[in-house]
């Protein structure tokens, strides 16, 4: 990589390990947080990158695409990998290249799911509360970050307080939303804009 600053290699190798890992470029909050620089910082360096043909980018998120890849992607033919996390935590970012991956036939969740990929992660199940639901402490469960609608009987992930929590969705009608916590016959009930969703639980990884 002549021509490129230490800064600005290790950047560029960032972004590329993070396109062959998850399949899609990071944000520029993603890479902020990685490096923990600042946005404006890592704006310079991409318009650096630009300058220097090694990168395009548009205004859309996660636009960068890379002019002169020189690694294969890690991941076999057909694979995708989800990043497997143990919390959410800030929710700017849900990656930060130092979580595992678990690896998926893309065309299972494509034709089951109708969902590319690249719109699931994975999240570490802590504690029994979603027991009676089939999903146990330890487990991995496979969220749909955007789901396209609630529905009775869905678990989601919310995030409160900084962490990560699953819920039972009781209804959704009307822009509100109806929940409890785990197996709790305890009902809450918000205006689903309000509510800090991260996602719907679409698949389940048993520990083992």
């Amino acid at each position: 990589m002549k021509g490129l600053t230490e800064k600005q290699r290790r950047i560029l190798n960032y972004i590329e390990e993070f396109m062959n890992s998850v399949g899609m470029a990071p944000t520029v909050y993603e890479i902020a947080d990685h490096f923990a620089i600042k946005t404006s910082t890592v704006f310079a360096h991409l318009r650096a990158l630009q300058k220097k043909d090694f990168l395009s980018r548009s205004s859309k998120a996660r636009s960068i695409a890379l002019l002169k890849p020189h690694r294969k992607p890690r991941h076999p033919s057909g694979l995708r990998a989800i990043p497997v996390f143990d919390d959410l935590g800030n929710d700017r970012s849900i990656y930060n290249g130092t979580h595992k991956a678990l690896y998926c036939d893309s065309s299972l969740f494509e034709k089951a799911l109708h969902s590319d990929c690249r719109t699931l992660y994975a999240l570490r199940v802590h504690g029994s509360g979603m027991a009676a639901r089939g999903i146990l402490d330890g487990d991995i469960a496979i969220v749909k970050r955007h789901p396209d609608e609630l529905k009775k009987g869905d678990i989601i992930v919310a995030q409160e307080n900084g962490c990560s929590t699953l819920k039972s969705c009781l209804g959704c009608s009307d822009g509100r939303l109806s929940f409890a916590d785990g197996a709790s016959e305890n009902v809450s009930e918000c205006s689903l804009k309000e509510f800090p969703l991260r996602g719907i639980v679409v698949g389940v990884q048993r520990a083992l």
